[in-house]
């Protein structure tokens, strides 16, 4: 039998697994290994993680432990129990002002964003069909159009545009055959967050070419000095968006795999078809845990205030040696301008920076080299209190200011 033969093209068909190309989270979490390896003694400064450094608050684990012990909550959820649904549509309406969604038609729950995003796909992607995307950004609408038969067409995130996309510079021929537009904001991994101006031109670009935005809502809740915004809270959004709100990041439930889908009722009802056939439904308990946290805001704030504290400081310690920082809209995310070289080394890509910081100084980054060479550090390194964020802060500091980075 020649498996290699089964594989579909979609995935690389014949050649699927016998390629050499290693994606770059591949190569970081090498990189680290081997500078463990080569300074066993050194700590290496992690500020490429992405995920919540903290437990959920205590009101929602221990909602949590009482619902595992309920029998009612053996079995499948399916498409979520509506207390859920009821629960989200009120986090709507604190959070953001979005007071008009009806739970049982406007509200579904998703195992997380990332199967959300693979599924909408299944809902609106014809081949040939477009999807825009902005990038750097999460692939996973851009990999299941891909596999649909759809094209990507990315649309890039530039610092001089304040990392909105430049809707002006997208051919109107692409547009009026795309479907699917795929934002993140507050935006991983540039931290830039929504304004009601950037909402209203994208609502007006997509009902003049008859696309739907997808906006992944994931760090909805972390931001910094304004106020939360959602696009389902501005004129006409509700009518040509879907968005994707999460408990991953605003209330440190990483792994718990909750979060839901908000908008129309006939987009919220494709999604939940499409849903029904793909998985049975998140555990309710972890539905029930969520219902106690999520419309709380001193839960989320003190959340927010925790990263807020930590980017500050990471600023101040990265203008410090001569990286242009400055603290983002939203996200736990610092995302700066790549240095050019270290001594005689020279940089061809944020990439190469990024290796060079790991390997010769045990600081971990992410490079992002889509829309130029970009860095990004995250406020989510392990630490055992305060004291000890300044003193990993402090370290970061000294160790680049050593380093002879050019800018």
């Amino acid at each position: 039998m020649d498996i290699q033969q089964l594989f579909a093209e979609r995935i690389g068909g014949v050649k699927f697994g016998t390629g050499n190309e290693i994606y770059k989270f591949e190569k970081i979490k090498r990189a680290k290994a081997a500078a463990r390896a080569a300074r066993p003694n050194v700590e290496l400064l992690d500020f490429g993680v992405g995920e919540p450094d903290q437990m959920a608050p205590a009101p929602i684990r221990k909602a949590l432990k009482r619902a595992v012990d309920e029998p009612a909550n053996r079995g499948y959820a399916d498409n979520g129990i509506r207390e859920f649904k009821v629960a989200a549509a009120d986090y709507m309406s604190q959070f953001f002002g979005v007071s008009d969604l009806n739970p049982d038609t406007d509200i579904c729950h998703s195992i997380g964003s990332k199967p959300a995003l693979a599924m909408l796909p299944l809902c609106f992607i014809n081949p040939g069909d477009v999807a825009l995307v902005t990038v750097p950004g999460y692939p996973v609408l851009a990999t299941h159009t891909r596999y649909l038969g759809g094209e990507v067409v990315k649309v890039p995130l530039r610092r001089e545009n304040g990392f909105y996309p430049d809707l002006d510079k997208i051919e109107p021929a692409v547009a009026g055959r795309a479907k699917l537009f795929y934002v993140n904001y507050p935006n991983n991994p540039t931290g830039a967050a929504p304004s009601e101006e950037f909402f209203d031109k994208l609502i007006a670009f997509a009902q003049r070419h008859n696309i739907l935005i997808v906006q992944d809502a994931a760090y909805a809740t972390l931001v910094h000095g304004r106020e939360p915004l959602s696009i389902l809270s501005r004129p006409g959004g509700k009518d040509v968006a879907l968005e994707l709100h999460s408990m991953s990041k605003s209330y440190n439930m990483t792994g718990w795999r909750l979060g839901f889908v908000a908008g129309a009722p006939r987009l919220v009802q494709a999604y939940a078809e499409v849903k029904d056939n793909v998985d049975s439904g998140q555990f309710k308990a972890i539905q029930w845990a969520a219902c106690a946290g999520i419309a709380d805001k001193a839960l989320a704030d003190k959340i927010r205030k925790h990263y807020e504290r930590r980017l500050r400081k990471m600023v101040k310690a990265l203008k410090s040696v001569g990286f242009k920082a400055k603290m983002p809209g939203g996200t736990f995310y610092l995302y700066v301008p790549a240095p050019k070289g270290a001594g005689l080394t020279a940089f061809t890509t944020a990439e190469d920076a990024s290796q060079h910081l790991i390997r010769e100084h045990s600081i971990s980054t992410v490079p992002w080299d889509d829309a130029g060479p970009f860095l990004r550090f995250s406020a989510t390194f392990e630490s055992r209190d305060k004291a000890d964020d300044d003193r990993v802060i402090a370290e970061l500091a000294q160790r680049l200011s050593g380093a002879e980075l050019r800018f």
